[in-house]
């Protein structure tokens, strides 16, 4: 398993996502004022960005448009600079700043947005993409299912769909021959990217992890730091 080392955060600032909240104000006369909050300011969505997070009609699982606008555009999917200082071919997880790299030719790289384990359950550590798993099955640990009984109908797998806890692609994570239980995989929960919210794995937009997994092969070497 990799280390369970503690990592830091740096929290990056965010969109901001608000309920419906009431002001109320009473004046001498008795009569009432109620103000609402304006809606967050969202940002406008380049074309080509949009298009890279539209709907999936051609899965097997028809996966819909991912609502990018209530993301931090820096997150977005974009080609950067390899500034890991991995070779090429290579997945590093930089858990302060909730990116996911995988290092290109010509010192370039493919930069993705990711949620993180929240606190309690963050690693580090190094290890290798064992193999990956298109709509795959998933099966809790027996521990986590101790942690929440009502897992306990997935003991012997969650079946593949929108709403499966791996969701539309899986890389899994080993050191030497074992596994870690660690995943890469995907999420349609898009307040999540950038956030510490899942058990210990790494999570993507279903159109991150899909163009992620056509790009890593087996064996691709992973670093979490």
């Amino acid at each position: 398993m990799l280390d369970a080392t503690p990592s830091r955060r740096a929290v990056l600032a965010g969109l901001a996502s608000f309920g419906a909240l009431a002001l109320a104000g009473c004046s001498t006369t008795g009569t009432s004022r109620v103000t609402t909050p304006a809606e967050p300011v969202r940002p406008t969505i380049p074309p080509d960005v949009l298009a890279m997070y539209g709907a999936r009609p051609d899965e097997e699982y028809p996966v819909p448009a991912a609502d990018i606008s209530m993301m931090n555009p820096i997150y977005w999917r974009q080609e950067v600079d390899n500034v890991t200082g991995e070779r090429e071919g290579a997945v590093v997880v930089d858990t302060a700043n909730y990116f996911l790299y995988f290092t290109m030719p010509n010192g370039r790289a493919m930069r993705y947005g990711v949620g993180l384990g929240r606190a309690g359950f963050e690693w580090s550590g190094k290890g290798h993409i064992a193999y990956k798993r298109k709509w795959p099955v998933w099966t809790p640990p027996a521990e986590m299912i101790e942690r929440q009984p009502e897992l306990e109908m997935y003991r012997h797998g969650q079946p593949p769909g929108l709403l499966n806890a791996l969701g539309a692609r899986a890389l899994y994570i080993h050191q030497g021959n074992r596994d870690t239980l660690y995943r890469v995989h995907g999420t349609m929960d898009v307040v999540t990217i950038g956030k510490a919210v899942s058990s210990g794995c790494v999570r993507l937009l279903f159109q991150d992890v899909m163009d992620l997994y056509d790009r890593v092969p087996n064996g691709a070497p992973i670093v979490v730091l």
